[in-house]
């Protein structure tokens, strides 16, 4: 299959992610910004755009068959304009569950992990707790200025995006917390897998009943729940006295996004939603 797929890069963007599992698939990738939209040939079998967070601009409306990869919608701002511009779209792929419930010809395709980058590095945990990013607004901010300290071992902080496997493969526990702001509530992020996909014990915040389990994951077998600020800090204690219910822990979810849970597995679905849907025989 020939696809040309959109998206601003940066590093460790999604639509990076993409365009290396779909080449590593065999197909014929060539990638445009949105910027360069207007300048692409046409004439591919896909024209894929991946959501990077800026909706002021779409690709030309007769570049077809096209496809968009939904990745904002848990947030308010985002899903106002997914919504606005996945009307110009023959198909619609959402990392949201409930996101593919709510808009026309879409389908459910989570978000994963690269195992070529996101991988166990080996060694004995330099730190406790990992958290790779900025702090945030409230209540993130807050809860990772009471991890660093209550665990002064852990790396919380900015980093470069090939180092942040090595960062959480290096330590006990990987922390997460997301909010939510738009009406979906089920945003299971690519942290969430590329944490696990590290081969560390993943530590989150609660989503609505379902959400986790709907890819598999399952609290206290492939990764460990909180739901208050009390529970986190309780919960991050009793697993690092416990490395052997840890590691059993770490050890599963590894297993199952390694099994399920790889941007090949994404790319693969999107290329067999679209062969079905859009009658591509490339």
């Amino acid at each position: 299959m020939r696809i040309a797929i959109f998206f601003n890069p940066s590093p460790g963007t999604i639509g990076e992610y993409f365009r290396r599992a779909l080449a590593g698939l065999g197909h014929a990738v060539d990638h445009f910004t949105i910027a360069e939209a207007a300048r692409c040939p046409g004439g591919y079998d896909l024209h894929l755009r991946i959501d990077h967070g800026d909706y002021a601009e779409d690709i030309p409306a007769w570049l077809h068959p096209a496809a968009f990869y939904v990745v904002d919608a848990h947030l308010a701002r985002s899903w106002v304009g997914i919504q606005r511009q996945a009307t110009r779209y023959e198909l619609v792929f959402c990392a949201q569950r409930r996101a593919a419930q709510q808009l026309a010809r879409a389908h459910w395709v989570p978000l994963g992990c690269d195992p070529e980058i996101h991988r166990p590095r080996g060694g004995a945990a330099r730190y406790d707790v990992a958290f790779v990013g900025t702090d945030g607004g409230v209540p993130r901010k807050f809860l990772l200025q009471e991890l660093r300290e209550r665990f002064p071992q852990s790396f919380i902080g900015r980093a470069p995006y090939d180092r942040m496997a090595e960062l959480y493969s290096g330590s006990k526990i990987g922390f997460h917390y997301i909010e939510c702001t738009s009406p979906l509530k089920d945003h299971v992020s690519m942290r969430v897998y590329e944490v696990l996909a590290s081969g560390t014990m993943l530590l989150a915040n609660a989503l609505e009943a379902g959400a986790f389990e709907a890819v598999g994951l399952r609290d206290r077998q492939e990764l460990a729940v909180y739901r208050t600020p009390g529970e986190l800090f309780e919960l991050a204690a009793y697993y690092l006295a416990r490395e052997a219910e840890r590691r059993r822990i770490a050890a599963a979810g590894h297993r199952l996004v390694a099994e399920r849970h790889t941007y090949r597995h994404r790319a693969e679905q999107i290329v067999e939603i679209s062969r079905k849907e859009l009658g591509i025989r490339g």
